[in-house]
């Protein structure tokens, strides 16, 4: 079940096409989510409390830019990961270096963040790009205020650097 949440992003485009039609919001949350924790969890369920459907785009493996070894899972893993949890609707690769094609064709009315990026002085270059794409599409950035972990820190914390990915 949770393979067949995992989509192209154009069949998922088409398939939100009769819940927006009948006036269901659409949330939209864009991550690496290497290493699944409760951060994320919990993350995802309260963005997933702010809409209808739950899209979750997961950077692809040529793009994550988090060191020596990262990904530490494949994007294959980490979609199956999301498509498993059920507050997700679907899941889908993204094939871009940022969320902002993929924002563009989702249009959703909510694109959803956690806390770290809500302070103006510490977002990225490609989260300022994706805010002002959203706002651009008609959405509005919204931010989840759960418990904050770091996939990074927890990989060398308990594992190490990672010598490569892992796939299921």
């Amino acid at each position: 079940m949770a393979l067949s949440k995992v989509l192209a992003l154009d069949d998922i485009v088409r398939r939100l096409e009769a819940p927006r039609r009948a006036g269901q919001r659409i949330v939209h949350c864009h991550g690496c989510f290497d290493l699944m924790h409760i951060g994320h969890i919990r993350h995802l369920q309260a963005a997933r409390a702010m809409g209808d459907v739950l899209v979750v785009t997961v950077t692809a493996d040529a793009y994550v830019n988090k060191g020596e070894g990262r990904p530490a899972f494949t994007e294959a893993a980490r979609a199956e990961s999301l498509a498993a949890l059920a507050c997700v609707d679907f899941v889908a690769v993204n094939r871009d270096r940022t969320a902002a094609a993929a924002i563009r064709r989702l249009r959703p009315q909510y694109y959803v963040k956690g806390q770290v990026g809500e302070d103006p002085g510490e977002r990225s270059a490609n989260l300022q790009l994706e805010i002002e794409t959203v706002r651009a599409v008609g959405g509005e950035v919204r931010f989840t205020h759960e418990v904050v972990c770091s996939s990074t820190a927890l990989l060398k914390a308990h594992f190490g650097v990672p010598p490569g990915r892992m796939s299921p």
